[in-house]
């Protein structure tokens, strides 16, 4: 009888510390930021270390929202990235306000944070032409919509 009260606790106690392990929210977002303008500067993450005095893991931690980026911590990093603070916490201007909020701005952070992400939205920012940018996402989208990615 005592072995069943105990081992319930033991579940118990393991899932608090699972729970207490999850990043929160806030940090994972601090993180997102963090790794989508080190990429848009072509920044590594061993670059970014160095000017922060730590090493790329600890960086790595930051980016995924493991760690805690402590204010002094974030001033640094905003600085070495060159961006204010807010940069971290503001919504970023590019996101169209319908999808704020939902599950399609994660997608746009997290396309926005991948190398193909921003080497397409760069090389789409150079494009002046209206018509050649529609027909682009026109292939783009027929591409999504067959499930076949060899065009």
């Amino acid at each position: 009888m005592g072995n069943g009260h105990d081992q319930g606790a033991a579940q118990r106690n393991r899932r608090l510390c699972l729970e207490k392990k999850k990043p929160h929210p806030t940090d994972v977002e601090v993180g997102s930021r963090i790794r989508i303008r080190r990429r848009i500067l072509h920044m590594s993450q061993t670059t970014l270390a160095d000017k922060l005095g730590l090493t790329f893991q600890q960086v790595q931690k930051y980016e995924k929202g493991t760690n805690r980026v402590g204010a002094s911590r974030l001033q640094a990093v905003s600085d070495a990235l060159e961006v204010p603070v807010s940069f971290f916490f503001d919504p970023l201007e590019s996101t169209p306000e319908l999808v704020r909020g939902s599950g399609m701005e994660r997608d746009l952070i997290d396309f926005l944070s991948s190398a193909e992400g921003i080497a397409l939205n760069q090389a789409f920012r150079k494009l002046t032409s209206v018509d050649v940018r529609r027909r682009l996402v026109a292939v783009v989208k027929a591409a999504a919509a067959t499930g076949k990615e060899d065009l």
